[in-house]
């Protein structure tokens, strides 16, 4: 299970990393994507695109094997 929550972790702060090349993309806009402003900065919360690039992903893992 730990596992599991290091893994989303990390997929969560890769996409986040990546956001300004994604948004142009459409990724980082889908419903369940959660931004926010704090303090002048804008924060970040890909949720569902963290869902759509882990199943694309899957998709192309099982495609190459």
């Amino acid at each position: 299970m730990i596992r599991w929550v290091v893994v989303i972790f990390f997929s969560v702060m890769v996409i986040s990393a990546l956001m300004p090349w994604l948004e142009k993309l459409g990724i980082g806009r889908l419903p369940g994507d959660f931004r926010f402003k704090l303090f002048g900065r804008v924060f970040t919360l890909p949720f569902s695109s963290t869902v759509v690039l882990s199943l694309i992903m899957l998709v192309v893992a099982k495609i190459l094997a």
